[in-house]
């Protein structure tokens, strides 16, 4: 079938095999072009297939040799339906490893049930014995909570009262204002249960009660700051609440693994096209003002490169790893430098429908959004017939 992409809000209903093949492949060939990371051995990774998460797994095996795990939740090909982008980025990635010498173990289900959690712990002990690496990168509108069976839903909504803001439309170009209603306590409690830390907490204790993470074994979930414009959505909204929850989860689970000499941190990275942040009002048109500037001034930086900085500048520099005042590894520090902020800041008052082509870099939003479904990617003939039913190996 021929394949091209298919937007419906801020998702694409198609995935295009060849294309994301050959977004993994430019990523690790990013990250072959740097020096060696003495860093992890074997790795598990939580929410392995789009984003962050599949970046740092590039990064961890391509970059310091490490065995992967990836966990993630995606659909094959049926019938005239492509597969989703994770499941043809998981498959590349694999082949590759493999091609590599490299462990790639794959595991697709509910990362937020106790069978996976199980399957994951078996794995481990099967193939790679320990692992001294776990990254938490899940984003999930929904979350069963396996105890109590009770299913809890996240919200993007600010708390308090509402909120209205400039937010664009990404297909029409078309600059308006949204007026969000805030979260009710209920709504609230929900997404901090599905985007908060429990389930973070949930793998960690499960891991070290069976006995399968290294001595001085890392862990890492991400998180998100921002700017002033985006905090009453964000930072001060039911995002919010739940990274907060995270953060205060990272405390704790630190302390759980000080027996075996590890250690836990949240990564607060920088803003940049996702299949998560797309969903977000408000923050396509700051992603778009916000690369416009950090693009001009050569700081901008995509998945791949946030991910491998995180480990060859963060986490294995062999010294301390360095943090902020609440404990956090910061690598949103370019988009948050001062001279920055205060362009978008200002790229902000003055954006309209009818400067916005001048003002920002809406192109270069629209075509990362495309690229994450593998449409875009220069070499790739879309006009070609291309089979969409690609194995995945486990």
């Amino acid at each position: 079938m021929v394949i091209q992409p298919k937007v419906r809000g801020f998702i694409c209903t198609t995935a295009h095999p060849d294309g994301c093949a050959r977004n993994v492949e430019e990523q690790i060939r990013y990250v072959q072009s740097k020096p060696r990371i003495d860093g992890p051995k074997n790795a598990l990774v939580i929410g392995a297939s789009t984003g962050f998460g599949l970046s740092t797994r590039i990064a961890a095996a391509f970059g310091a040799g490490a065995g992967t795990l990836g966990i993630f939740f995606e659909r094959p090909a049926e019938g005239g339906r492509t597969a989703t982008a994770g499941w043809y980025n998981t498959a590349a990635f694999t082949r590759a490893a493999r091609r590599a010498g490299l462990y790639a173990g794959n595991i697709n289900g509910d990362a937020f049930s106790d069978a996976i959690k199980e399957q994951a712990i078996e794995t481990i002990r099967r193939d790679l014995g320990k692992v001294d690496l776990v990254v938490y990168s899940l984003a999930a509108p929904r979350r069963t909570d396996p105890r109590t069976g009770e299913v809890h839903a996240s919200v993007l909504k600010p708390i308090g009262r509402p909120y209205t803001g400039k937010t664009v439309d990404v297909s029409s170009g078309r600059v308006t204002e949204v007026t969000l209603e805030p979260a009710t306590d209920e709504e609230i409690r929900g997404t901090v249960a599905v985007m908060g830390g429990e389930d973070w907490r949930m793998w960690m204790e499960a891991l070290l009660r069976a006995g399968v993470l290294a001595e001085g074994a890392v862990t890492v979930a991400y998180s998100y700051v921002g700017p002033e414009v985006t905090r009453p959505i964000y930072r001060d909204g039911t995002i919010g609440r739940a990274k907060d929850d995270l953060e205060r989860t990272a405390r704790d689970i630190d302390g759980a693994l000080r027996p075996i000499g590890g250690c836990a941190y949240v990564s607060v990275n920088k803003a940049l096209v996702t299949q998560a942040s797309s969903a977000i009002p408000i923050v396509p048109l700051y992603i778009s003002l916000l690369f416009r500037v950090m693009k001009d001034k050569g700081l901008h930086e995509g998945t791949i490169e946030q991910m491998h900085r995180l480990l060859a500048e963060r986490l294995y520099t062999g010294s301390a790893v360095p943090v902020d005042e609440l404990g956090r590894i910061r690598i949103d520090d370019l988009e948050m430098r001062d001279d920055v902020q205060r362009e978008v800041a200002a790229l902000w008052e003055r954006v309209n429908t009818d400067n916005l082509a001048l003002l920002s870099d809406i192109e270069g939003y629209r075509a990362d959004f495309l690229k994450l479904f593998g449409f875009g990617l220069e070499g790739v003939d879309y006009e070609a017939d291309t089979d969409p039913f690609v194995p995945l190996e486990g």
